[in-house]
C-alpha cells in the first residue's frame, strides 16, 4: 500500500488526502498552522481518514516522517524552499503535486477523459473558464479545475467528460507525467517570488506543462513571446500561435480568426477589452486544436460568456464615474492589463507585495488621473507613482474609496487593481474585492440620499 505525506491542509491538500484514502491508499497529514481552529479541523480530518496528523513538525520529526512514507504531496501554498521539500529531495522521495496525482489516477481509468491545460502569469482563470464553456457548448460535460475552487483530484469522481485545467506554477513544479491534448502558456512575467527562489525557478515550473508532450499534442504560444516559443519548440509538440494582431489565431477586421477562417465578430462577445480578446483566442486555440470543439462551439460559448468576479468587474457607474473591481490583480503584470483598458484612471493599489517591482505599474502615465496607495506596500506604490500623478494614502478600504471619489471626475474610471496580494488586510483577494464593492455601493447610496435631500 502506498503511503503519502500530504503537507499543507487547505483546499488542495484536503482533497488529495480524501481521494487517496478513498482509493485504498494511506496518508500522513501535516501542516504548519498554529491556529487552534485550523488544528482542530486538521485533527478532525485525520480522524475521519484514520490518519496521523502532525502539527508544525520540527526538522527531526519531518526527517523521520518522510523516511516512513513512499511519496510526498506538498500543497500549493508550500514554497519550494520549505524544509519538507529539502528533506524529501535528500531522501529521494517522489514529490507530486495535486494535479500530478490526479492525472496519474485518471490514467488508470479504462478511458481517461481528455484534458486541456492553461498556464501563464495572468489570465489563467478566465481562459480556463472560457475553455470549459466552449467544451460545454460542444456537448461535453466539462469542468474547470486545478488552480480554481475545485482541484482536479476532487473532480475525478464527477460525471465530467472533459477537464479544463488551470495550472499554477505551484502545481506544475512537481509534475512528472502530467500532459494534455492541447495546452496554452498565455504570458510570462515575474510573479510569486515569495514562493519561488528565483524568476528562473518560476519559469522552469511553468515549463513543466510541456515537459512530457509528444508529437500528437499541441502547444499554444503567444505570437510575440520568443522565450515561451523556444520552450514549446523543445517539447516536440505541434505549435500553434495566438495574438491580438498576428498568429494562427488572431484578431482581424473586428473578427476572431482561426487557421480555418473566421470564428466570430468581437461585437458579439459580452465584453471585448484587449485581454478578453487574447484570452478568447487562446481558449479557442486549445479547444479547437485538441479536436474537442469547433469554431461554431467557440462562437456560441463566447457570446454568452460572463467572467468570474473580481476581474475588471464593473461595480457601478455613478455621476459619470465607473467603478471597477480588479482585486484578482495580485501582481504588477496583472494590473498593467487593466491599466491599458481605460483612458483616465484613479487607481487604488497596494497590499502585501510578493517581492516584485511595483515600479512596473507606472507604465501608463498618460492614463493616470491619480493613485490611492493602500496596505503594507503603500510606500512602494507612492514611490512608483510619485513622478506620474497625484498620490494619496489610505489606511482602510473605506478611506481609499472616499479618497478616490474626491479625486475622480466625470469620464474617469476608479479602478481597484492592487498589484499586490490581499494578505495584509484580508484573507484573500475575493474578500478584498467584496469589501471594495460594499464601500463603493455605500458611497453611491449616501451621495444619492444627500442629493435627494437637497
Amino acid at each position: 500500500m502506498t503511503t503519502t505525506l500530504v503537507y499543507g491542509l487547505a483546499v488542495a491538500g484536503r482533497a488529495v488526502a480524501k481521494e487517496l484514502v478513498a482509493r485504498g491508499q494511506s496518508v500522513v497529514l501535516a501542516d504548519d498552522s498554529t491556529d487552534d481552529v485550523a488544528i482542530a479541523a486538521h485533527n478532525q480530518l485525520a480522524s475521519e481518514l484514520g490518519a496521523r496528523f502532525i502539527s508544525k513538525p520540527d526538522a527531526q520529526q519531518l526527517i523521520e516522517i518522510i523516511a516512513q512514507v513512499d511519496q510526498v504531496s506538498p500543497a500549493p501554498g508550500v514554497p519550494e524552499e520549505h524544509q519538507v521539500i529539502k528533506f524529501s529531495k535528500t531522501q529521494n522521495k517522489f514529490i507530486a503535486s495535486e494535479i500530478e496525482l490526479a492525472y496519474q489516477l485518471e490514467q488508470l481509468a479504462p478511458h481517461p477523459r481528455p484534458m486541456v491545460a492553461i498556464t501563464g502569469t495572468d489570465g489563467k482563470t478566465t481562459t480556463t473558464l472560457m475553455a470549459a464553456a466552449i467544451l460545454s457548448s460542444a456537448g461535453l460535460r466539462a469542468t474547470a479545475v486545478g488552480n480554481t475552487e475545485l482541484p482536479l483530484i476532487s473532480a475525478l469522481k464527477s460525471d465530467a467528460q472533459a477537464f479544463a485545467v488551470e495550472c499554477s506554477s505551484f502545481r506544475l513544479a512537481y509534475t512528472k507525467k502530467f500532459r494534455t491534448r492541447a495546452s496554452v502558456w498565455l504570458n510570462l512575467a515575474p510573479d510569486h517570488l515569495d514562493w519561488h527562489s528565483s524568476f528562473d525557478s518560476y519559469k522552469s515550473a511553468k515549463a513543466q506543462m510541456w515537459a512530457h508532450l509528444n508529437n500528437d499534442d499541441v502547444a499554444v504560444v503567444p505570437q510575440n513571446d520568443e522565450s515561451i516559443f523556444a520552450i514549446a519548440k523543445q517539447s516536440g509538440a505541434r505549435i500553434i500561435s495566438f495574438g491580438s494582431e498576428s498568429g494562427d489565431y488572431h484578431l482581424s477586421d473586428g473578427f476572431l480568426n482561426s487557421p480555418n477562417g473566421r470564428i466570430m465578430n468581437v461585437s458579439e462577445m459580452r465584453r471585448s477589452l484587449p485581454h478578453d480578446i487574447t484570452n478568447a483566442l487562446a481558449a479557442a486555440a486549445i479547444t479547437i486544436e485538441s479536436g474537442l470543439a469547433t469554431k461554431n462551439d467557440v462562437a456560441t460559448a463566447l457570446a454568452e460568456f460572463v467572467n468570474a468576479p473580481h476581474r475588471i468587474e464593473l461595480v457601478v457607474t455613478s455621476r459619470g464615474v465607473a467603478w471597477y473591481n480588479d482585486s484578482k490583480a495580485t501582481s504588477p503584470h496583472a494590473s498593467k492589463v487593466a491599466l491599458r483598458s481605460f483612458d483616465s484612471i484613479v487607481l487604488i493599489a497596494g497590499g502585501k507585495n510578493k517581492g516584485l517591482d511595483l515600479d512596473e505599474m507606472a507604465c501608463q502615465p498618460k492614463r493616470m488621473r491619480a493613485v490611492v496607495a493602500i496596505g503594507s506596500a503603500q510606500k512602494e506604490i507612492q514611490s512608483a507613482f510619485s513622478e506620474v500623478c497625484e498620490v494619496r494614502t489610505a489606511n482602510s478600504m473605506h478611506e481609499a474609496v472616499a479618497a478616490a471619489n474626491a479625486l475622480a471626475k466625470p469620464g474617469d474610471v476608479v479602478l481597484l487593481s492592487p498589484g499586490c496580494t490581499s494578505y495584509d488586510w484580508y484573507a484573500n483577494y475575493g474578500q478584498r474585492g467584496d469589501d471594495f464593492a460594499k464601500e463603493v455601493n455605500a458611497l453611491v447610496e449616501s451621495l444619492d440620499v444627500a442629493e435627494a435631500a437637497r
